[in-house]
Parts: C-alpha cells; structure tokens; sequence
C-alpha cells in the first residue's frame, strides 16, 4: 500500500514540475540531437514545447490516477 501512495506523490510531483522537466529534458534531447548530427547520424528533433510540457503533464496525471485505482481496487 506505501509504494502506491508513493506512486500517487510522484505523479503529482510531475503534474507539480512538468514545465521544468520538460524543458530539462528538451535541452537534454537537443544537445544529444545535435551529437548524434555531427557524426552523420539523422534523427529527428525534439518535441515542441508545449507538447513536450502537454505530454509531461498527461504522463504525472495517468501516473497518479493509475495508483488511485489501483488503492480503490485493492481496498474493495
């Protein structure tokens, strides 16, 4: 019962965070990008940042309501 609880605050720290985590992550996404473009390799680019953001928001909602089901079912 502690790990869905747990997986419950970490959704919400998600939902809480998403903008910068998002933008962390399409930092991270870009500079990786650009490394693998100069040796040759086509990938493409990163999400735009409101989906990146939309998308990250989405993913702490699922991740938060996923773990509530699964304590109302376990409870039942």
């Amino acid at each position: 019962m502690l790990l869905e609880f747990t997986r419950v605050l970490i959704g919400l720290a998600i939902v809480l965070f998403h903008v910068q985590v998002a933008d962390f992550l399409r930092e991270q996404d870009r500079s990786l990008a650009a490394a693998f473009r100069e040796r040759g390799v086509p990938i493409p680019g990163a999400l735009p940042k409101q989906a990146s953001r939309n998308l990250f928001f989405l993913f702490g909602i699922g991740v938060a309501l996923f773990s509530l089901a699964r304590i109302w079912l376990s409870l039942r």
